[in-house]
């Protein structure tokens, strides 16, 4: 063989079979590696939204209540972690904001469930998210009651 053929052959590249042989392979490992990917957002988003729950907005309205000497109603809403309520009853000493910026949605782009006094907890306040689903009351919500 002449060292000029073998050159040549060389620097042609891939055949479409080579070419196709990869593709089929990385089409192979993505179909394995991709759902482990999506269900550990999955678990992320749920784990980001009981923090929120429990962290976030346990310390902000345990904040809220020590200043006030009760949390806000449900029609002030979590809110009035944001800024001053302007519904009765009217804050004793409000010494907001509690929370830096509006007030988050949930890990799903819904706003969260807050009642004052609680249904779970009569003494305080029920915080939820109404989780993947949507639904508020099904076994997928995230609470501060439950967890």
């Amino acid at each position: 063989m002449r060292p000029s053929l073998f050159v040549r052959r060389a620097a042609r590249g891939f055949t479409l079979i080579e070419l196709l042989l990869v593709m089929v392979i990385l089409a192979v490992l993505a179909a394995l590696v991709v759902p482990r990917f999506a269900g550990r957002s999955e678990d992320a988003r749920k784990k980001a939204a009981l923090t929120q729950v429990k962290a976030l907005f346990g310390t902000a309205l345990d904040t809220y209540e020590a200043d006030n000497g009760a949390y806000p109603s449900t029609a002030q809403g979590i809110e009035a972690l944001s800024a001053a309520p302007t519904t009765a009853p009217a804050p004793k000493n409000w010494q907001g904001p509690y929370l830096k910026g509006q007030v988050p949605n949930d890990p799903w782009g819904k706003p969260y469930v807050y009642r004052s006094p609680g249904t779970k907890n009569k003494s305080s306040y029920d915080l939820s998210s109404v989780g993947p689903d949507g639904s508020e009351g099904t076994e997928d919500d995230i609470t501060n009651w439950t967890q």
